[in-house]
């Protein structure tokens, strides 16, 4: 039994050493705990005999010498309040509770009750599943600072031309159940995925305000937005970012909260104050030509013109000047020295124009164009080009600037409206030729051969006919070429395009909508270099390069990096001075979008609607030698009824020997028959 008694020994000298080292060591454990761990484990043995269990003296004592002397044992650590132990507790299970009912929720039918869209049930689904059921806005039984963030985001919508209304959040306050918290965290969530994504592509979806509408739009990808919001440190500008980021929709935004605030919206820079001119003309009746009036006498003094200043006849001389004065001011040029061209002779600014708009109240206005800022790219393109139908200007960006502008003619309201697209400019094409889009064909071309064969051929247009009875119309290169010298190219489903026109006197005209969807540009050959400048600026083009290439046959310059076209309509915009702009809702968006906003289909507006396939370019075929007709056309010849009524074509001058086009006499002029 001498095992026995080393056993004990050791127990007992384990024992000692666990009681010193305790305070060191960091007590942690139970002195039962301690004692037990100090024992050693060995293998069973034989019960105990009576010999055994007689003392065996000097074992014992040497082991009671051998002990270290007794240490104090250490109280326990303190044990925290139980308070606190019970709320963590209760935190613990509330969160559990809310998880619990979440995932009954969102993988179960409540959810269909809350979030109405399959695209957005789909993204919820997969977020919180990934998170395991997690709240995003509570925690503890409490809104957390990210909700505070989004709500107060969502009772802004205003502020960026949305409806709150359209975007109800919960009240988490009087949320006390485990079932009101996963209730309203759903309804939260709904509310920013709406936001979200109606800040983005719109409350109205384009396809309900014309079929001559086409963008690439991309919705946020639901389960995105969520993620993005619980990743990010400040929910409100997170949920923020999902509204334009362009220049453009920013100042409109600056204006709206003006109006709403009552403050007058003025320009946020004063021009430099312009002296008088020296020689003011008296107010009259209007001068006209062929009449006498002292006051000629000083305008011809006014505009410095030739011969005789005293001369009070209102002559050819008289009347080109004030063309000349009209166009540089922008006023329309009729010759004549009306109430608006005498205030401009005079140095006063215009009277303010009356613009046709949808609606009194300007704020309507803003928050369409507004609206209309969604359908567009986030990216632009660097460099790009933006169209703006209304103000009948095209605007060449780079770099975050304007580079380059020049006026445009645009599409007639109605069926010949200038589509509102995003395209890549691909080519420049000097020398085009016109092949007539199918729908002019049908339309108006054959109508016309049928009362006029001899119709085209004066405004040297080609006829061919396939053998399967397809049709072409054509008109060769050259001067008179409804493109003029140079088309530029971005390929559409409307077959539109930004061409040269031989019609010069259709930009002296305020309201420029008179083609038939194509845009007409007042300096082509000047937009040409400026294009090509960002397109190949090695090679160095400018606008008499681009003339020197004028001739019969096409030449097409091919750019390396295609550049974006975006065609707007834009009634509402902030000039680069800072001043409100309105322009006239020339093809009636700006109404019908307003009534779709004021209307009971509201709340749908932003789902796409079905709208017929475009047929612009589905070839034209007739029975093989159907083309012809009988004569006796009367009226408006056929260039004048195509090209807006505004009278035959200003005779064009034009190289000899150029192939194509109507029929020249030997001074270069056109021939008009």
């Amino acid at each position: 039994m001498k095992i026995v008694a080393i056993d004990r020994l050791l127990a007992s000298s384990a024992l000692g050493l666990v009681l010193m080292l305790g305070p060191q060591a960091g007590y942690a454990q139970s002195l039962e705990e301690q004692l037990n761990a100090a024992v050693p484990q060995s293998e069973p043995i034989a019960p105990p005999t009576l010999k055994d269990l007689v003392p065996q003296e000097a074992p014992i004592q040497a082991a009671r010498a051998a002990a270290p002397a007794p240490v104090a044992i250490p109280a326990p650590a303190t044990v925290p309040a139980t308070t606190t132990v019970q709320a963590t507790a209760d935190s613990a299970t509330a969160n559990a509770a809310v998880t619990d009912k979440l995932r009954e929720m969102v993988t179960g039918k409540a959810l269909d009750r809350i979030v109405s869209r399959r695209p957005e049930r789909t993204g919820v689904e997969a977020f919180y599943k990934a998170r395991d059921y997690a709240p995003l806005w509570v925690n503890n039984g409490a809104v957390t600072e990210r909700a505070k963030g989004a709500i107060t985001t969502l009772s802004k919508a205003g502020e960026v031309g949305l409806d709150a209304a359209d975007y109800p959040t919960p009240d988490f306050a009087a949320a006390k159940s485990a079932d009101e918290l996963a209730d309203a965290e759903l309804k939260l969530t709904s509310a920013v995925l709406n936001y979200a994504r109606q800040a983005q592509i719109g409350r109205i979806h384009f396809s309900r305000v014309a079929a001559d509408i086409e963008f690439n739009q991309t919705a946020p990808d639901p389960a995105s937005v969520l993620d993005n919001l619980a990743k990010a440190s400040n929910a409100a500008d997170a949920l923020e970012s999902y509204n334009p980021p362009h220049p453009q929709f920013k100042a409109l935004r600056a204006k709206l909260a003006d109006l709403r605030a009552g403050k007058p919206v003025v320009e946020s820079k004063t021009e430099d104050a312009k002296p008088a001119p020296a020689i003011q003309i008296a107010s009259g009746p209007i001068m006209r030509p062929g009449m006498k009036d002292k006051r000629v006498a000083d305008l011809r003094k006014r505009l410095d013109i030739p011969g005789d200043k005293n001369n009070t006849l209102y002559d050819n001389a008289v009347v080109e000047a004030v063309k000349t004065f009209q166009t540089t001011a922008d006023l329309d040029t009729d010759g004549n020295v009306g109430p608006s061209t005498l205030r401009a002779l005079n140095g006063n600014k215009p009277e303010p124009k009356t613009i046709n708009r949808a609606s009194n109240d300007p704020i309507d206005t803003i928050i369409v164009n507004m609206e209309r800022w969604r359908w567009l790219a986030r990216d632009l393109g660097n460099p790009h080009v933006i169209v703006n139908v209304p103000d009948y200007r095209l605007t060449l960006w780079n770099n975050g600037k304007v580079y380059w502008t020049t006026k445009i003619v645009a599409g007639k309201p109605g069926s010949h409206a200038t589509p509102m697209i995003s395209a890549e400019m691909k080519f420049i094409t000097v020398n085009p030729t016109w092949n007539v889009p199918p729908s002019i064909i049908e339309k108006e071309y054959l109508p016309a051969l049928q009362e006029d064969p001899g119709a085209l051929d004066r405004i040297g247009l080609k006829v061919e006919q396939a053998a399967d009875g397809t049709v072409r119309i054509y008109q060769p290169p050259g001067a008179a070429n409804a493109l003029g010298r140079i088309r530029f190219n971005f390929p559409n489903k409307f077959l539109v395009y930004q061409h040269d026109t031989p019609d010069k006197n259709l930009f002296k005209h305020e309201k420029r909508a008179y083609s038939h969807g194509c845009m007409r540009v007042e300096n082509p050959l000047m937009y040409g270099e400026k294009l090509l400048s960002l397109a190949l600026p090695e090679q160095k083009y400018t606008a008499a390069k681009l003339e020197s290439m004028f001739g019969g046959s096409e030449i097409n310059i091919n750019f390396p990096n295609h550049l974006w076209v975006h065609l707007t309509y834009q009634t509402a915009f902030v000039d680069d001075e800072g001043k409100l702009q309105f322009r006239e809702d020339v093809y009636g968006r700006d109404a019908r979008m307003i009534a779709i906003l004021k209307g009971s289909d509201r709340k749908v507006a932003d789902i796409a609607v079905a709208r017929p396939p475009n047929t612009s370019s589905k070839p034209v075929r007739m029975p093989v030698g159907a083309l012809g007709g009988g004569g006796g056309y009367s009226g408006p010849n056929f260039f004048e009824a195509l090209f807006g009524g505004f009278g035959r074509p200003e005779p064009v001058y034009r190289p000899r020997g150029d192939v194509g086009g109507p029929r020249y006499g030997r001074d270069g002029r056109i021939v008009v028959r």
